[in-house]
C-alpha cells in the first residue's frame, strides 16, 4: 500500500538536497517573487531555476501565483513544519539512546 505522506516527504528532503533550491526557498521565503527576480543572484540561466522550482513546487514547498503573464512564487510553510517534525522525532530517538548509552557507562564506570 502506498503511504502518500512519506512519499510527500521524501520530495521534500529531495528538494532540500539542493544548495540552490534551498536558497531560492530561503529567498522566497522573504517575499514572492517571479523567476527572473529570483535568477539575479544565481550564476545560472531562468530555466535552470525553473527547473529547481518546479522541484519545489513538486514538494509543495512553494506556491505559484499566475497574475497576468507573470508568474510569483511564494512559500508554503507546511511542508517545512513536517519535515521539522520528523527531524525533531528522530533528534528524540537518538538524544534517549545517548542518555541510555551513558547511563550504561556511569553504571559500568564504578564497577
Amino acid at each position: 500500500m502506498v503511504n502518500y505522506k512519506e512519499i510527500e516527504t521524501d520530495r521534500v528532503f529531495h528538494a532540500l538536497s539542493d544548495r540552490t533550491r534551498r536558497g531560492l526557498l530561503n529567498d522566497i521565503s522573504r517575499q514572492a517573487a517571479t523567476v527572473q527576480e529570483l535568477s539575479k543572484p544565481y550564476s545560472i540561466s531562468a530555466p535552470a531555476i525553473s527547473k529547481h522550482l518546479k522541484v519545489l513546487e513538486n514538494a509543495k514547498l512553494i506556491t505559484r501565483m499566475k497574475k497576468g503573464k507573470h508568474h510569483r512564487f511564494m512559500l508554503n510553510e507546511q511542508p517545512i513544519k513536517d519535515a521539522r517534525e520528523i527531524l525533531n522525532q528522530l533528534t528524540a530517538h537518538w538524544m534517549k539512546r545517548i542518555d541510555n548509552l551513558e547511563q550504561f557507562l556511569e553504571s559500568n564506570k564504578s564497577k
